[in-house]
């Protein structure tokens, strides 16, 4: 089980002296084994809302749990990438790999195995020896998150994996870890800026207010990319171009620029 389910969530943080409220009740189910991605405002919520999945903040109010459980800790059935390439420099593309499944106590011969597995999953053929200084921006994200779905999580946290990547490097990412949810898939909640990085890899897109972030919609992706067959398409911009991806795009879009306007007085 890997259900995440969010219930009358608030947060508030103490801030000179004040409460200052960051999540403002939040009801939200991610089933098991979809692929649910958040957008909004900066400031409104997004990674406190992952990082209570992950376990590293916890609601003022309500609750967080994850397979029928209430989060009240990390745990290995969690796996999380973050932005920067969170990779051991000292280690090699093969050790940064196999870390959390030595953590785990995986005998040598799985964890080769396993290893061997992904290095060829996310192209990393023949850089196994390499350190993360050798590799570039794109290479060492595939390393971060190669080493994620490795501990075989049932739920996987990526916090924008892709912001610091150049336009094209992100292009690709995206389309890898599109082949890569099909093969393996797993329950993920991914936070972004990027409107059109949600609308390509989500199966929900949750659009949230700004701060204290409430959820103002959520978007089912996957019932149009079904109904319209996106996953005949190999790359980004063939699914960009159909009109249902553009129109999806501009819906976002608009509830986001709402977000954007002052407040009336």
């Amino acid at each position: 089980m890997s259900e995440i389910v969010f219930s009358g969530v608030r947060r508030k943080f103490r801030r000179n002296g004040e409460d200052v409220p960051a999540l403002d009740g939040i009801d939200l189910t991610v089933r098991e084994r979809e692929f649910v991605a958040i957008v909004g405002p900066s400031g409104c919520g997004k990674t406190t809302c992952l990082r209570m999945v992950a376990g590293l903040e916890f609601p003022t109010e309500g609750e967080v749990k994850v397979g029928g459980a209430a989060v009240r800790a990390p745990g290995p059935d969690r796996a999380v990438v973050f932005q920067q390439f969170a990779l051991f420099p000292w280690k090699t593309v093969a050790e940064n790999i196999a870390f959390g499944l030595k953590a785990k106590g995986v005998a040598n011969g799985a964890r080769h195995d396993t290893i061997a597995r992904f290095v060829e999953l996310m192209g990393l053929q023949g850089y196994e020896n390499a350190f993360p200084h050798q590799l570039s921006g794109g290479m060492q994200q595939r390393v971060a998150i190669a080493r994620a779905y490795a501990l075989d999580p049932a739920v996987l946290l990526m916090d924008e994996p892709f912001g610091a990547l150049d336009a094209q490097t992100r292009t690709v990412m995206q389309e890898e870890l599109v082949k890569l949810a099909r093969r393996n898939p797993r329950t993920v909640l991914f936070i972004t800026h990027a409107v059109e990085e949600a609308v390509y890899l989500a199966d929900r897109v949750v659009v949230m207010t700004r701060r204290p972030g409430r959820i103002r919609e959520i978007i089912d992706v996957g019932a149009i990319r079904r109904a319209e067959s996106w996953d005949r398409f190999e790359r980004i911009e063939e699914v960009m171009d159909q009109a249902s991806f553009v129109h999806l795009r501009t819906h976002i879009w608009k509830l986001l620029r709402e977000q954007q306007q002052p407040h009336e007085h």
